[in-house]
């Protein structure tokens, strides 16, 4: 135990003297800041979807510079004012002609588009360039529709606004969660997978590097001497946990510090966050690295040299990869099959299971198995990888294929 301390101590300084591990923590940390402060110092209600103030009236004073050109062939909407009223965040300018209307678009930098009208169930939409999110054309179809009933309502001498009253009231709703929010938790849920898998793709190669750089410089034959591989193996691996944690929590401690400065900005966005899917990230997160750094720690034991690294953790990586992709496309669906026996294996459970916990129903015996599961592979991943660790620092010069490496185990 004394020499895995000593192991343990000697590793994770060399992390945090490291100026790579310094600079990307302040860097990371710094940026973070930065964007949690940027409500404070621009106007970004719209993007976080928070009313202004009623006494706001910025927007009474911005002059509206966006044009749409109107050819109306045959007046259909002369003097019902409906087009000035759909499209009121936009100056509305009329042609006589479709040409007229295509040299306007085409040299006038402050038009966006037009509209040739040919009758009362028909209009042809110009526009340079459209946008992916361009909603002009169902805008006019509203214009046109609300055309139609007008007309209806003055031919037959009816009140267009009674009518529209009697068919569409004002409906006045409440909602009550009593489960789980999907729409305000889907982000954070979003966010905090990409962090664990982002952990885990940088530490776990941290660490698969820092397990074959003796073997690479040979040292590995003045510390086995010394030391026991358990010691080394198990000293290296945790220490690059212990790392990986010590800068994550560096960087959240930021993060909550300056959204806490900022708080009114963002309109107390993160306020809700359950304490349950909290808890539940920290305990599934910690046992997913865990588990992955094992397994590239096993990894870096099978090679030599460092450089070859990428090759030997490659298939780890592509694991990690398609369980990352599969979770975040199957959190609109987390109730479902596939992500209730993701959130049993091992391999995927650090994110799926907090998935289902965030945005899902979930029992807490199904957590408990779920965590059961993953702590036990933690336990028997770590116990394969010092085996093949030392295996591997007494037979090193050229790279261990796994399969050969299970092979040789039987027979130890």
């Amino acid at each position: 135990m004394k020499k895995f301390g000593v192991i343990f101590q000697y590793e994770i300084m060399n992390y945090i003297k490291n100026k790579s591990f310094m600079i990307s923590t302040i860097v990371i940390a710094v940026l973070a800041a930065v964007i949690l402060f940027l409500p404070s110092v621009f106007d970004m209600s719209g993007i976080l979807g928070i009313n202004k103030d009623d006494t706001d009236d910025t927007a009474d004073n911005t002059e509206i510079t966006d044009v749409i050109i109107i050819c109306d062939e045959k007046d259909i909407f002369a003097g019902t004012g409906i087009v000035e009223g759909v499209l009121n965040d936009v100056k509305i300018e009329n042609v006589s002609s479709r040409d007229a209307l295509v040299d306007k678009i085409e040299n006038d930098e402050n038009v966006i588009a037009g509209f040739v009208v040919k009758n009362a169930t028909d209009f042809e939409y110009v526009v340079n360039n459209s946008d992916m999110f361009d909603d002009m054309t169902q805008r006019f179809t509203y214009a046109m529709q609300l055309l139609s009933q007008y007309n209806y309502c003055k031919e037959n001498n009816l009140d267009m606004a009674e009518i529209e009253n009697a068919f569409n009231p004002v409906i006045n709703s409440e909602t009550t969660v009593l489960g789980k929010d999907m729409m305000s938790n889907y982000w954070y849920c979003y966010a905090l997978i990409i962090i664990v898998f982002m952990v885990i793709i940088l530490y776990g190669v941290m660490v698969a590097t820092s397990v074959t750089q003796e073997k690479s410089n040979r040292t590995i034959e003045l510390l086995v001497t010394s030391a026991d591989t358990n010691s080394l193996f198990f000293g290296k691996v945790l220490a690059g946990t212990s790392a990986a944690l010590l800068q994550v929590g560096i960087i959240f401690a930021v993060i909550l510090g300056s959204y806490k400065i900022n708080r009114d900005s963002w309109g107390g966005l993160f306020d809700n966050i359950p304490s349950d899917v909290l808890i539940t990230f920290a305990f599934f997160g910690l046992g997913g690295l865990l588990f992955y750094v094992f397994i590239y720690g096993a990894m870096g034991a099978l090679v030599s040299k460092t450089e070859d690294i990428n090759k030997s953790a490659g298939s780890v990586q592509f694991v990690i990869m398609i369980v990352y992709f599969i979770g975040l496309s199957q959190l609109n669906n987390v109730d479902g099959i596939l992500m209730k026996v993701l959130s049993f294996l091992p391999i995927s459970s650090y994110s799926a299971m907090f998935a289902r916990v965030a945005l899902g129903n979930v029992s807490f015996a199904e957590i408990a198995v779920s965590f059961v599961i993953l702590i036990v592979s933690t336990i028997a991943v770590g116990i394969l990888g010092s085996k093949i660790y030392r295996m591997g620092t007494l037979r090193y010069g050229n790279p261990i294929t796994l399969r050969n490496a299970f092979k040789n185990l039987k027979h130890e």
